[in-house]
């Protein structure tokens, strides 16, 4: 049973930046005055009144990659949303709630919803209740990276108090959001990023800071190798060197975990498949092993369990979103022009309502 406020109604029709074919996002997506506003649900579902979205990579990356068949377009573009619940037919939700979730890839696909439009139907078990310190605008880009975070840390990894960490791609989102989950609970944290970007990694935790730009830091990590060593290296970018892996038995415990972030959610279907599949195929060989070292590859998919802790992280001020820059509703190309030049640190968002702040 949904329960909706009546003094707001819902409209029949929304605005909505919609994929309709393979190409850029200069190419491919086009706004849409009157798409349905998705308004029966499900039982689980909730129907939430986007403020804010975010970007993500992933976003143009399958854009450019698949085309409608394997696809499933049209749908709205991005995945990433805080709102506001206008509709529930889930017992944990009521009207009024303010949120923030993601609309995760394989949902993306098969029910047709995503993050640009102005009212998303969406699973209650892939939002969560959002902090009331926490603007819209910061929330938007919390959940798909906080989570991938996260599940490789803790899931994957088996971060343990006081382990020694390093992450490789610290000014990320998802390497920023790794940064204050490893300080949070006591680790020690060395981070790769650009000159430019040190103050802000060591301001959000970075214990040690390497300039990637300078060389390679496997050539330094094997002249100055960490005491201990690293129990876990986290690639936050799917595409660092192969020899960071390759020669890591100089610096990465026996006992600890590479981890690299694959392309896409797990469960996505043929499209996750295919999607795997050319992105496996690019990969060095090192993908294959022949390295004493533990290799993980994972992807991320709805994680109620990695929302919760991030929330509680969020509730202990021990984590804090990233924002690079927020763009309004109407400027969503010139947005995602900016995130594929690979300089924003932190999220790009769009504020779909434009009060909201």
């Amino acid at each position: 049973m949904s329960n909706t406020s009546s003094s707001n109604p819902i409209p029949d029709k929304q605005k909505a930046w919609r994929a309709v074919k393979r190409g850029t996002p200069a190419e491919a997506i086009r706004f849409d005055k009157d798409a349905p506003v998705p308004s029966k649900l499900k039982q689980g579902e909730v129907l939430v009144k986007v403020q804010a979205a975010a970007l993500n990579p992933v976003d143009y990356k399958l854009l450019g990659m698949l085309p409608n068949l394997i696809a499933n377009r049209p749908y709205p573009m991005a995945n990433d949303i805080a709102g506001v619940v206008v509709a529930s037919a889930d017992s944990k939700f009521a009207v009024g709630d303010e949120v923030f979730g993601t609309v995760w890839l394989q949902a993306q696909r098969k029910e047709q919803q995503g993050a640009l439009a102005e009212y998303v139907r969406i699973a209650a078990t892939s939002i969560a209740k959002r902090p009331k310190d926490i603007k819209p605008t910061e929330a938007a880009g919390i959940s798909m990276v906080a989570v991938t975070a996260s599940v490789g840390l803790f899931q994957h990894g088996n971060l343990q108090p006081g382990q020694n960490v390093f992450i490789s791609g610290g000014s990320t989102a998802v390497g920023l959001a790794a940064i204050q989950f490893a300080k949070a609970i006591g680790c020690k944290v060395t981070v790769t990023g650009s000159g430019p970007k040190e103050e802000m990694l060591r301001t959000l935790g970075a214990d040690e800071f390497m300039d990637y730009t300078k060389g390679p830091v496997y050539d330094r990590l094997i002249e100055n190798p960490p005491s201990p060593k690293f129990d876990i290296i986290f690639d936050t970018v799917g595409s660092v060197d192969p020899k960071l892996f390759s020669l890591s038995e100089a610096y990465l415990a026996p006992d600890g975990t590479f981890l690299s972030v694959g392309p896409q959610p797990e469960g996505s279907g043929k499209l996750g498949q295919l999607a795997n599949f050319f992105w496996t195929v690019s990969r060095p060989t090192w993908v294959c092993g022949g390295v004493n070292r533990k290799l993980c590859i994972f992807s991320t998919s709805e994680s109620p369990e990695e929302l919760a802790r991030v929330v509680k992280f969020l509730e202990e001020k021990k984590f804090k979103p990233a924002v690079d820059s927020v763009y309004s509703f109407d400027q969503v190309v010139e947005a995602y022009n900016h995130l594929m030049t690979k300089r924003a640190t932190g999220k790009v968002v769009i504020k779909v309502d434009p009060d909201v702040q």
